[in-house]
C-alpha cells in the first residue's frame, strides 16, 4: 500500500525532473554559481538516491559505483559535462531506488532507521529525497537564468 501511494508521487516528480535534464543543453552543464555546477548537481542527485537506497531500503549500491560528490563540489574532481553519462546515472539511480522501495515490506516504511545523516523512517527519507531533487532543480533553473544573463552582458 505505501509503495503504491508513494510511487505515484515519486514518478510524477522524477518524470518532470528527468525531462528537464533531457532538455538541458550540454553546454550548460559547467555553468555554476559558487562551486557547484549544474553537472555536479545532477551527478550528486543520482548519488544521493543510491545512498538512500542503501541506508533506508537495505539495497546495496552497485558494485564499482564511485561516490564522488559527497565531500562537496570543490573536492569532486570532475567537471560532469557529459549529458549522456549524467542521464544514464540518473536513470539507473531512479530505477535502483524504485526497486528498493518495491521490496521494502509494508511494516518497515514507518520504522525509524539510523543512517549517516540521522534517524528517519523510509517514508520520511522518500520525502527528503523529493525535497532534495526539487531543491537542486530550482538551483539549476537559477544558475541557468543568472549565468545566461551575465554571459550576454
Amino acid at each position: 500500500m505505501t509503495f503504491n501511494t508513494v510511487s505515484h508521487i515519486w514518478n510524477a516528480l522524477q518524470d518532470r525532473f528527468h525531462q528537464s535534464v533531457k532538455n538541458l543543453p550540454e553546454k550548460d552543464l559547467p555553468l555554476k554559481l559558487g562551486h557547484a555546477s549544474i553537472g555536479y548537481m545532477l551527478r550528486h542527485n543520482a548519488e544521493v538516491e543510491y545512498m538512500f537506497a542503501e541506508w533506508f531500503f537495505n539495497r546495496p549500491m552497485p558494485e564499482g559505483l564511485a561516490i564522488v560528490t559527497s565531500r562537496g563540489a570543490t573536492k569532486a574532481g570532475d567537471d560532469f559535462t557529459n549529458l549522456e553519462e549524467l542521464l544514464s546515472i540518473l536513470k539507473a539511480s531512479n530505477e535502483h531506488i524504485i526497486q528498493a522501495m518495491q521490496k521494502l515490506p509494508e511494516e518497515k516504511w514507518t520504522e525509524p532507521v539510523k543512517s549517516p545523516m540521522g534517524v528517519s523512517t523510509p517514508l520520511e527519507a522518500v520525502g527528503r529525497l523529493m525535497y532534495h531533487t526539487g531543491m537542486h532543480a530550482g538551483q539549476i533553473s537559477l544558475i541557468r537564468k543568472y549565468t545566461a544573463k551575465s554571459t550576454e552582458e
